[in-house]
C-alpha cells in the first residue's frame, strides 16, 4: 500500500472524528485531519533535526526540528507519536513520547490539521529511514535559532516549534520547563 492509500481519520473544528478517506484523498481535497509532532533530543539535549526527501507528497526537500506524520485511523495520537518516531529515527524501545499540547495548523490556503506536539528522549543510535530524510543532526537550540532564518522550514512544524517555545516560556519550572 502506498502512502497517498492509507486511511486517516477526518476530524471536525472540535478534534472529533467525522469521516475516513485515503491520505491522497485528504491531502487533495484539504481535509481536516489529525498529525504528530516529536521533538526528539539525545543523550545531550541536543534537537535532531532533518531534512526531508526530495518524494515526500508533502514539503519535500525542506527541513524540520521534528519527527512524526499523520495519524492513522482509530489510531491514538500517543500511538502514532511513538510509532512515528522510531520509524523515522529508525529505532525501536524509546520510551513513549511526552504530550506537551495540541494544537490546530491553518496553512492559511484553506487546509488545517490538528496538530498533537510531543517531546522524547532517544539515547539510541539513529538511523533514519533513507526514504524519508536525506540528511540528520543533533543540534542545540541555539543552532536551530541561528538557522531559522537561513535553512527552508516545513510550515506547520516550523509554527510547531513556535508554539513550543511560546509554551516553554509560560510553563513553569527551570528553563521555563514544565
Amino acid at each position: 500500500m502506498s502512502a497517498a492509500d492509507e486511511i486517516l481519520d477526518i476530524v471536525d473544528e472540535n478534534d472529533r472524528v467525522v469521516g475516513r478517506a485515503p491520505r491522497g484523498e485528504v491531502y487533495a481535497r484539504g481535509l481536516r485531519h489529525r498529525c504528530v509532532f516529536v521533538l526528539a533530543r539525545d543523550a545531550a539535549g541536543r534537537v535532531f533535526v532533518h531534512r526531508r526527501t526530495a518524494t515526500k507528497l508533502v514539503f519535500p526537500s525542506l527541513y524540520d526540528m521534528f519527527v512524526g506524520g499523520v495519524v492513522g485511523a482509530g489510531e491514538s495520537y500517543d500511538d502514532a507519536a511513538l510509532r512515528e518516531a522510531e520509524e523515522e529515527l529508525g529505532v525501536s524501545g524509546l520510551p513513549r513520547p511526552r504530550h506537551l499540547f495540541t494544537f490546530l495548523y491553518d496553512d492559511g490556503a484553506g487546509r488545517a490539521w490538528w496538530s498533537a506536539v510531543y517531546e522524547v528522549r532517544c539515547e539510541l543510535p539513529v538511523r533514519p529511514q533513507a526514504e524519508e530524510v536525506a540528511w540528520y543532526g543533533f543540534l542545540p537550540e541555539e543552532e536551530i535559532g541561528r538557522r531559522l532564518g537561513q535553512w527552508e522550514w516545513v510550515p506547520d512544524g516550523l509554527a510547531a516549534y513556535e508554539r513550543l517555545r511560546a509554551f516553554r516560556e509560560a510553563a513553569p519550572g527551570p528553563g521555563g520547563r514544565p
